[in-house]
């Protein structure tokens, strides 16, 4: 029978940092096809009555992108503040 280890705090932190940092990279590149369609098609899409529609996608999408990367920042700095000291293994610097 395995014995499964639980999860820290830091360890939920850090899975959660690196699925946002995945969700930033696709988010990016999401985001840069869209506006390539968009450039590629702004014309028909004006002769359309469709810009604001698609507008409004790239808005929302930066939007996201933007929250994504302060979502990561703020946890990152959470991260670090879980990490362990550093383990005082010298003694002799301790004063009586």
């Amino acid at each position: 029978m395995s014995e499964e280890t639980a999860k820290t705090p830091l360890d939920h932190v850090h899975d959660t940092v690196t699925q946002l940092k995945e969700m930033r990279h696709y988010s990016k590149n999401n985001v840069e096809l869209l506006t390539t369609q968009w450039l590629m098609f702004d014309g028909e899409l004006k002769k359309l009555k469709k810009t604001q529609t698609i507008e409004d996608l790239m808005t929302r999408q930066s939007e996201f992108y933007d929250a994504v990367e302060s979502a990561i920042s703020d946890l990152e700095e959470l991260e670090v503040s879980l990490q362990p000291a550093p383990e005082d293994t010298g003694g002799a610097d301790t004063v009586h």
